[in-house]
């Protein structure tokens, strides 16, 4: 998008901003980079940019996480269109927004190009963000919040062999609440979508927890059904 001798954008631009949350000891957190130019050098945002003329948003959305924070290669879901008038100093700027949910440990998050810093924060206690980034995070969370009760998207941040407390914790992370462990199970193993393994994993002085995996055929069957699974 061209742009005046004040930086200013002439005419309309289309930009792409990214949500990425993960859980951290427990924490569930979004990464955030550090901008290096104006507006609001200094700032802390989410990676985006503008969508180049030769290119699809979605490949735009990719790029921009790839040249911010060297996070590349996953699948980003379209979140919303942010397009308030004053949204940007710039001019009238059109975002269209992705998020995911990741596994941190996955990732060698790497500050690069227009950014001096890319780190991961808790949702909670976010810092100032930049244009309307803090009103994108919270729409954000309250999709990822909302997904998570009819699909299982709450296992991509679990290894391949996982414990039920563990898939319980990445819940109640996600949902910020605690919830019923005797009901939580009766419900996922009710579901069809774990399989028990004969391998079991100790915790201290505790009785060692069963192993178990997830049956990756039935998801898309539990996707299409649009089965809730209300806790």
């Amino acid at each position: 998008m061209p742009t005046s001798s004040n930086g200013q954008f002439r005419g309309h631009a289309i930009a792409v901003d990214v949500v990425l949350f993960t859980i951290q000891g427990g924490t569930l957190k979004a990464l955030l980079v550090k901008r290096r130019q104006p507006p609001h050098r200094g700032a802390w945002a989410l990676p985006g940019g503008i969508v180049g003329t030769d290119e699809s948003v979605d490949d735009a959305a990719l790029r921009e996480l790839q040249e911010e924070t060297n996070i590349g290669n996953i699948y980003l879901e379209q979140l919303y269109t942010f397009g308030e008038p004053a949204r940007d100093p710039r001019g009238r700027v059109i975002t269209v927004a992705y998020y995911a949910l990741v596994n941190w440990q996955q990732f060698q998050l790497k500050a690069r190009q227009r950014v001096t810093e890319a780190d991961w924060f808790p949702v909670k206690r976010l810092p100032p963000l930049a244009f309307d980034h803090r009103r994108i995070v919270d729409y954000a969370l309250e999709r990822l919040q909302h997904k998570i009760n009819y699909t299982t998207v709450a296992f991509q941040l679990l290894p391949r062999q996982f414990t039920l407390t563990e898939l319980q914790g990445s819940y109640e992370v996600i949902l910020s609440q605690r919830l019923d462990k005797r009901n939580f199970r009766r419900k996922m193993l009710q579901l069809g979508i774990l399989k028990g393994t004969r391998e079991f994993k100790a915790h201290g002085r505790q009785r060692p927890a069963r192993l178990y995996t997830f049956t990756e055929p039935k998801v898309v069957k539990l996707q299409e059904k649009g089965i809730i699974v209300p806790f």
